[in-house]
């Protein structure tokens, strides 16, 4: 039986609910009530539905500092980003338990039958959803940004912001340019950031699944794609969606997407064009900057953001890309999510595996962070889908390096 909009949507914000008030935005002392955005990744099997991994936040981390990331700052913690990265872990500690109990059957995932890497997949009777409690920066969300605008003509000259030399755009600016990828943030007056928008990252997702690069090494992407996209009905474009996300031609803007549907199916291992269904739910998120605007006129945007998973294993408080309370790049404060955290359970994971599973070690084991993702022969395949994707239907993508240096 197929899940609903509202069934996804009411999954996630119940599980939210049940944080303590410490992980929730709170009201200022000067009586300024926080408001942020929240994002869930959702499981659907025969006989369940589950919130797997949830999210809020709405920063990322200027360019000038992802030099000093090191591993344990997070790029990007917008809501919909940490989501997947909490997926992920979640992902990798479902793994690590199916190494270690041998009488433990995970919901979600199973051993592969045969010998062949990966050696972890997803079940393909569990679908996948995404809920967002405001609609994804960048182009899918670009019609609601001109709408809110005192004029909500389209510029066709830059105002407030200037192009940059790689051609891509900052933020909200340029409106008569759509369909293009965009980097965060909106904020004219904030440090400049190659982080991309939340619209281009998970339209990217629909080609390379949900699971990031390391993960990818461990669980097959074969069954990870999301079969829905769930936004709450007042942040939901259906111009705006169908152009960022869409593979139909005969749409109106035609989506973006497009161009890979006429390519020859040349993806190995798994990977394809996966195009999920947008769906929408009039339930609100209790921390919505439309809810939160309806208590008070005086509103501002949470610093906090919240990293969750089903598993128990995370539940964490981030400020400024490291744990809440930690000094900023301190190693103390790696989040669960972060790439040195992520990398050293997928080490464990491979170390507690027997038999072909060695050429995976060594391979998660290379040098640095960077020789793994660019170099590791096993990922090979997801490069050339990234590749091909950003090369024809996200043009103008620049990738945000200078935080892959560092060793385990």
């Amino acid at each position: 039986m197929a899940v609903t909009a509202d069934e996804v949507a009411n999954v996630v914000l119940s599980e939210f609910k049940k944080l303590p008030a410490k992980r929730k935005p709170t009201v200022r002392g000067n009586g300024f009530h926080e408001w942020v955005p929240l994002s869930g990744i959702v499981a659907k099997g025969p006989a369940f539905l589950k919130c797997v991994a949830l999210a809020t936040g709405m920063k990322c981390l200027p360019a000038s500092k992802v030099p000093q990331a090191n591993g344990v700052a997070i790029h990007d913690w917008h809501a919909e980003v940490l989501a997947l990265r909490a997926f992920n872990r979640f992902i990798l500690d479902e793994c690590k338990r199916l190494t270690l109990d041998s009488t433990f059957t995970s919901d979600f995932l199973c051993r592969t039958s045969s010998s062949s890497l990966p050696p972890f997949i997803w079940r393909p009777d569990v679908s996948l959803h995404m809920y967002c409690s405001e609609a994804p920066c960048g182009d899918s969300s670009m019609e609601l940004t001109m709408a809110s605008q005192h004029d909500s003509t389209p510029w066709s000259s830059p105002i407030l912001l200037f192009e940059q030399p790689d051609g891509q755009l900052l933020g909200r600016g340029y409106f008569s340019h759509l369909g293009i990828v965009r980097r965060k943030p909106s904020r004219p007056d904030a440090p400049p950031t190659n982080s991309k928008s939340c619209s281009d990252k998970i339209a990217l997702k629909q080609c390379t699944s949900l699971l990031s690069s390391l993960t990818s090494l461990l669980i097959s992407p074969k069954n990870v794609y999301l079969t829905s996209l769930v936004l709450s009905e007042s942040q939901y474009s259906e111009t705006g969606c169908t152009r960022c996300y869409g593979f139909d031609f005969d749409s109106s803007p035609p989506g973006r997407m497009s161009c890979l549907t006429t390519k020859p199916p040349t993806w190995a291992e798994g990977y394809k064009t996966s195009p999920f269904k947008i769906e929408t739910t009039q339930h609100e998120f209790d921390y919505s900057k439309r809810t939160v605007t309806a208590r008070s006129d005086k509103i501002s945007p949470s610093n906090l953001a919240v990293c969750w998973t089903y598993n128990e294993e995370v539940e964490e408080g981030i400020i400024g890309g490291v744990l809440q309370g930690r000094k900023a790049f301190d190693i103390k404060g790696a989040s669960a999510v972060s790439r040195m955290k992520m990398w050293r359970l997928a080490v464990e994971v491979a170390e507690g595996l027997h038999g072909p599973e060695g050429e995976l070690l060594k391979e998660l084991k290379r040098g640095t962070y960077d020789e793994v993702k660019e170099q590791c022969v096993l990922l090979q395949s997801r490069r050339k889908v990234k590749e091909e994707v950003r090369g024809e239907a996200l043009k103008g993508w620049v990738r945000n390096t200078g935080d892959g240096g560092f060793r385990l």
